[in-house]
């Protein structure tokens, strides 16, 4: 065993400990996060808006500060680009994550000191848990890579600006320096396939360890590699003991990652989002992230179904209930207050809590009320893949609400195949049946003949990177819509239907 492994297993079992402290006690943890977050933020200009000084309970805190989201938020930001200190948060923030907007444009999140923190520490502890768990820490001799956006950043406003991938490659631990690529220069490359090609050639021969990125885009990496050298991943990297992702469901594109691995490699899955860093996977045993209730972060939750009610129930983590879809709402020490951050979740345990990322509160299908999440396509394109002999590239799920005269609506499935299913009809029915055991709406409107079953239309191979490539979201943090209750996905995709 090595110096650094050996180190690394201390470490690892020091913050186990803490882990264990904070994770065992979530209401107080909370209760005394939030009350420091009020106190800190009151004589900032929107704790003077919303009258902090008079906050002290949740109940306060749920009638003054109503659910935002960025469009309601951007003013705020706005002054603060503007030059303005002591806005959102005390003084003004190091950093703004920039990320792809809605309605306005890019968004500007903002990052203060004590936020990237909290993000820096959340990866690293990610890593140890896997370490205690296991016992397994030779990975750390090895080279590590992290599939992300450029760490050259601008400036907005005087306040450094870029991804947060971007503007977390400037937080890599000395230690672990030396094991890290791609090179920086390579890094910096703006066009994702140019720098895809690059990082091939500076990772082909090396001892890669532990690789990370969005699933979708290390698979273009993958397969890279397999074109480039005739191997499997796992021949190619032969210690290759570790994958970290986040971002999107990892299960539909298990199956091709085993292929192009050849064998299977432990992972580590992650919630992070440039308003802060949720939860991490803490064991390879048990199902779900442990929400990080001591990071900076406090959270409220609103019953998913119930969101855009005229006054739905905002609650705290010890009134949620296992196996209910919530929207996620944070408030955070990088002065987002009860902002609502797009992503529902599942809670799948609360000793300790422990959540599942289950779609996104605006990505949903609902053109005849059936109110269909991410959670339920991903599920049920999993079971189909696990009943056939199909590798699923890549989906996605809309409506058909104009279909040709005489047939009635439907669900179109755009479906990415690797390898397409021997028997397709039997592929469908599958997705058919999940689809109506997890939702109850799906199957009366089928049964009742609003909507007939659904249909696939098959994507060419490559053809959801040429569309990301056309919107302009290629790699980096960009993932593609797993749903959504429009065309416009479906119809960009028409160029690339087989």
């Amino acid at each position: 065993m090595s110096l650094k492994s050996f180190a690394a297993k201390l470490f690892a079992k020091r913050i186990a400990k803490k882990t264990r402290a904070w994770s065992s006690n979530p209401i107080q943890v909370q209760e005394e996060l939030f009350q420091n977050l009020i106190t800190r933020a009151k004589n900032t200009q929107f704790g003077l808006d919303h009258g902090f000084d008079g906050i002290k309970t949740h109940s306060d805190f749920t009638r003054q500060v109503p659910v935002r989201d960025y469009e309601e938020l951007k003013d705020y930001v706005h002054r603060i680009i503007d030059g303005e200190a002591d806005v959102l948060w005390p003084e003004k923030p190091v950093y703004f994550a920039k990320t792809s907007g809605t309605t306005s444009g890019a968004k500007y999140i903002p990052i203060t000191r004590e936020s990237i923190k909290n993000q820096v520490e959340a990866s690293r502890n990610a890593i140890l848990s896997y370490i205690h768990e296991t016992g397994n820490a030779n990975f750390v001799d090895g080279r590590m890579i992290f599939l992300q956006g450029s760490p050259e950043l601008e400036e907005k406003g005087g306040i450094k600006l870029g991804r947060l991938s971007g503007i977390s490659a400037h937080y890599v631990p000395n230690y672990l320096q030396k094991n890290r690529l791609p090179s920086w220069e390579t890094n910096c490359i703006e066009d994702w396939e140019t720098k895809v090609d690059k990082i091939v050639e500076e990772t082909e021969n090396e001892n890669m360890t532990v690789i990370a990125g969005i699933p979708s885009w290390v698979q273009m990496y993958f397969e890279k590699l397999n074109a480039k050298s005739g191997r499997k991943v796992g021949e190619l990297f032969k210690n290759f003991q570790l994958f970290i992702y986040g971002g999107v469901n990892y299960e539909p594109y298990r199956a091709k990652f085993e292929e192009l691995m050849g064998r299977k490699v432990d992972s580590i899955e992650l919630f992070p989002a440039s308003e802060g860093f949720f939860a991490y996977q803490d064991s390879q045993k048990e199902e779900g992230m442990l929400l990080l209730l001591n990071a900076g972060i406090f959270y409220e939750f609103i019953k998913a179904d119930e969101f855009f009610d005229e006054s739905p129930k905002r609650i705290t983590v010890k009134d949620v209930e296992a196996g209910v879809d919530y929207a996620m709402i944070i408030s955070t020490n990088a002065g987002l207050w009860a902002y609502n951050l797009g992503d529902t979740v599942r809670f799948v345990s609360s000793k300790p809590y422990r959540v599942v990322v289950s779609g996104r509160i605006k990505h949903f299908i609902s053109a005849f009320g059936e109110h269909v999440i991410a959670k339920e396509v991903e599920e049920a394109i999993q079971m189909a893949i696990s009943k056939s002999d199909a590798i699923v590239n890549e989906f996605t799920v809309a409506p058909q609400t104009s279909p040709p005269t005489g047939e009635l609506p439907y669900h179109e499935w755009l479906i990415e195949f690797e390898k397409q299913p021997s028997d397709v009809p039997t592929f469908i029915s599958h997705l058919e049946e999940s689809m109506k055991d997890q939702n109850s709406y799906y199957l009366d409107l089928i049964a009742g003949n609003i909507l007939q079953p659904l249909k696939i239309s098959k994507v060419q191979t490559g053809g959801f990177q040429e569309f990301m490539k056309t919107i302009g979201k290629l790699g980096g943090q960009n993932k593609v819509q797993r749903l959504s209750n429009d065309r416009k996905v479906a119809e960009g995709l028409k160029p690339f239907l087989i």
